[in-house]
């Protein structure tokens, strides 16, 4: 079965819609370990409420950035961790971890990527005036949310819309095509070819 190990600095929805479709028999694969940059992260409570291992790596105990990640590869390691979901982890990764697990990491952005990267990417659709947003699970690479795209949900973007409001419609479908992007990968449906992911039938 496929070992999950899950990055999150915040409260940890995405990790939770993850855990549920385990719990539900919907996705057949094994939550070994919750890791965070922060320490109150509720994300490392949800973990703990599920008996999965919660990690708090802090960057201010290592001396350098390569070391802080290299903390978090070796507790990734340690539990035989195949495949490495971002859920709201807010340091961005440098070459070097990702490297370590290229074509293994996963992330989810609130955004029909490649339109609105980097932050407040609601509010960045906001201002621009779309009429549809919505989000994007890709394979992480060495750039801020350029990897190649797994799937994608469209959300109508409304006329009296806040940030708010628009980035919990969102999450609906996040909490959704998260857990579907991981189940096709333990199937071993995904494939990168040029750039582009491929699902087999």
């Amino acid at each position: 079965m496929l070992k999950l190990g899950v990055l999150a600095s915040g409260r940890g929805s995405n990790l939770q819609s993850i855990i549920d479709a385990v719990e539900a028999g919907e996705l057949s694969v094994e939550i070994e370990v919750v890791i965070s940059d922060n320490e109150d992260a509720q994300a490392l409570e949800r973990a703990a409420k599920h008996q999965i291992e919660a990690q708090y790596v802090g960057p201010e105990d290592y001396n350098n950035n390569q070391d802080f990640e290299q903390a978090i590869i070796d507790d990734l390691e340690r539990n035989d961790v195949e495949l490495v979901i971002l859920a709201g982890f807010m340091k961005l990764m440098s070459p070097y971890f990702i490297e370590h697990y290229q074509g293994r990491i996963m992330n989810i952005h609130p955004s029909l990527l490649p339109a609105f990267k980097g932050l407040h990417a609601q509010q960045q659709a906001l201002d621009y005036g779309v009429k549809v947003s919505g989000c994007t699970v890709h394979f992480v690479d060495q750039g801020m949310d350029t990897g190649p795209i797994i799937l994608q949900a469209a959300v109508p973007v409304k006329e009296d819309d806040t940030e708010e409001s628009l980035a919990n419609r969102i999450l609906e479908e996040e909490h959704r095509i998260y857990p579907a992007a991981i189940k096709l990968y333990a199937e071993g449906k995904l494939e990168i070819e040029d750039g582009r992911v491929r699902i087999a039938k």
